[in-house]
């Protein structure tokens, strides 16, 4: 259970720096954006290593009994999850709705996980990680994003559906 928590704590810990300004941009000044970036995601992908490493060797603790719907429930939210993520990183309209498409899509990631799984360290990962992604939309809103306001064709929105659930079924088969 160490190692998950030391995962999610450098991850989770390398991602406060944007909610930092100022500490951010001091680490930018001595480093420069560029390696800035690659050192954030290095350590970023060390949590990410430490954090499966620890769950897949966490004690099994039953803390809950999820309900006989949350594993049925958990692939229909996982679609929408996955076709956010999507939206992240494609222009579409989804924009125009949420200034922080993955970040949903993280929020939906997390909650459909905590609807088919009941051990402690589930729970501890799922929890952390949906806290964060709404403490970091928070944070982003502070800092200042923005809705898009650029209307796009429909076409756009289409495609970002397509490649979400195309991207879903591959990684559920």
């Amino acid at each position: 259970m160490y190692l998950l928590l030391l995962g999610l704590a450098i991850f989770i810990g390398i991602h406060l720096l944007p909610s930092c300004s100022g500490l951010r941009r001091d680490i930018v000044g001595r480093l420069g954006e560029k390696t800035y970036k690659m050192v954030f995601a290095v350590i970023a992908v060390i949590g990410i290593v430490i954090t499966t490493i620890g769950k897949t060797h966490a004690p099994f603790i039953q803390v809950w009994e999820p309900p006989f719907w949350g594993r049925d429930a958990s692939y229909v939210i996982m679609l929408f999850a996955f076709v956010l993520v999507t939206a992240a990183y494609l222009p579409s309209n989804i924009r125009r709705f949420t200034r922080h498409p993955m970040l949903w899509g993280v929020v939906l990631w997390s909650i459909a996980h905590l609807l088919s799984k009941g051990d402690a360290a589930a729970m501890i990962l799922f929890v952390a990680i949906g806290l964060f992604a709404l403490f970091d939309m928070v944070s982003s809103n502070i800092r200042g994003a923005r809705l898009a306001t650029e209307k796009l064709s429909i076409n756009r929105d289409l495609t970002v559906i397509l490649i979400g659930a195309a991207t879903y079924f591959v990684v559920l088969t």
